[in-house]
């Protein structure tokens, strides 16, 4: 600097500048400070809007059943908060090497790629489901032939193509493009792939639970096919042979023809009550805004008119309306499973169902007097009804307890917790 009114500077004006120096290096280093702080604040929020996007999604997936939703809503959240253009989800057909289209978002702009479906290893989808790792390619580089040629006229700057990684493998690839040429951060990146993840597993989780209930399904019908041959069929089948016999002493014995016809006739009944046995075992029911006791009546009811068994009923005069929804039905279909099995296989007369409460329990018993079983063979003698009988109970908190002896009939004791309040109130 040039000194005003001075060819030289004093040792005051060298103090001045000195100060003026020092307070602008403080200045300095404060603006950059500042820089540096708000830069972090902004990492910070974005950090916390992804953590809270992550667990508002993660609710939303994990109570998902459908995958359709669980794609549509992922896909969808996703492009809102990143600002996306365009958004697509191939996913793989089970037991198959086919990744085809499920989803596109992108308003009136075409697909993403040429095709709308891929072998994995083909095509930069089927690469990135065979090796599992995400990219993102920038167009401005590099021309990509599996992309529709229209997509540049849409100015997209950048595709993240992101696979679906499970468990048991790859279950599809999400790909998302950018409108705006500013690349994805990494903070970005490593969102696009949390979401993948939890899409993943949301579309895992369900297609295995599809799984077990046509595992389900298929053991069912192999044992309802079962009961029909070698019950119901061979019955039918001993009917007419009694009835072929009883047109053969027409003539000759017609006494014995009307006895045999008279056992024909006995048969069939025994037939028709097997039948409709398996009617009420296969007859889906549920609560229709009843107490326990109240469903559990309907239940008797139905079962009264289909066995012709006797049937006593007992519980306490409030019907338990109080016991709660969770609770209740646990028990009216642990009851269900019981008199179903009663039908099939007891052999009973009679049978009695008790309902009660004690200060933390609700409890049902059900006892038959019919033929009973060996205690040790309870699984095979009950099939899947004991099984869930058991689950029934235990996600209420409760069990089931199954006593039975050969010729002495068989009872079954479940229980379920009584909420907090209830107990104190009965205490």
């Amino acid at each position: 600097t040039n000194k005003q009114g001075s060819p030289y500077f004093n040792e005051n004006d060298q103090t001045i500048i000195e100060m003026l120096a020092n307070n602008a290096a403080v200045a300095i280093t404060n603006a950059r400070q500042f820089r540096d702080l708000s830069g972090h604040d902004r990492i910070m929020t974005r950090r916390f809007e992804s953590q809270e996007l992550l667990n508002k999604l993660a609710s939303t997936l994990a109570t998902s059943t459908d995958i359709d939703q669980i794609v549509d809503n992922g896909l969808t959240q996703l492009m809102d908060y990143l600002q996306l253009k365009v958004g697509e989800v191939f996913l793989r057909q089970e037991d198959s090497k086919n990744l085809v289209l499920k989803r596109h978002i992108g308003g009136k702009m075409n697909n993403l790629w040429r095709r709308q479906q891929y072998l994995i290893g083909e095509g930069i989808i089927g690469k990135a489901a065979r090796s599992g790792t995400a990219e993102v390619l920038d167009l401005a580089e590099k021309t990509y032939p599996d992309l529709d040629p229209l997509i540049k006229s849409h100015r997209v700057y950048q595709i993240a193509v992101t696979p679906l990684n499970g468990r048991s493998g790859v279950l599809g690839v999400m790909c998302t493009a950018t409108s705006h040429p500013r690349q994805l951060d990494d903070l970005e990146f490593q969102f696009l792939q949390a979401i993948a993840s939890w899409m993943a597993t949301a579309i895992e989780n369900v297609r295995l639970n599809l799984s077990d209930r046509r595992l389900a399904v298929l053991e069912e019908r192999e044992r309802f096919g079962m009961d029909l041959h070698d019950g119901i069929i061979q019955s039918v089948y001993a009917v007419g042979l009694t009835l072929e016999h009883a047109r053969l002493l027409l003539n000759n014995d017609p006494e014995m023809a009307a006895s045999r016809i008279d056992q024909a006739i006995h048969d069939l009944n025994s037939t028709i009550r097997d039948i409709r046995a398996y009617i009420l075992d296969l007859r889906p029911r549920q609560m229709h805004n009843e107490s326990i006791m109240q469903g559990i009546q309907r239940l008797v009811h139905e079962f009264k008119a289909n066995t012709l068994i006797e049937v006593n009923l007992d519980g306490p005069a409030d019907g338990l309306e109080t016991l709660p929804e969770e609770q209740a039905v646990a028990l009216f279909h642990i009851c269900q499973e019981s008199l179903a099995n009663i039908a099939k296989h007891a052999h009973a007369r009679h049978v009695e169902v008790l309902l009660w409460k004690t200060n933390d329990r609700a409890l049902l018993e059900i006892h038959d007097d019919g033929q009973g079983f060996n205690p040790d063979q309870i699984r095979k003698a009950i099939g899947h009804g004991l099984s869930n009988m058991q689950t029934r109970a235990t996600n209420v908190g409760g069990e089931v307890d199954i006593t039975s002896e050969i010729g002495a009939g068989s009872t079954v004791l479940a229980w379920v917790p009584l909420p907090d309040q209830e107990s104190a109130v009965t205490e």
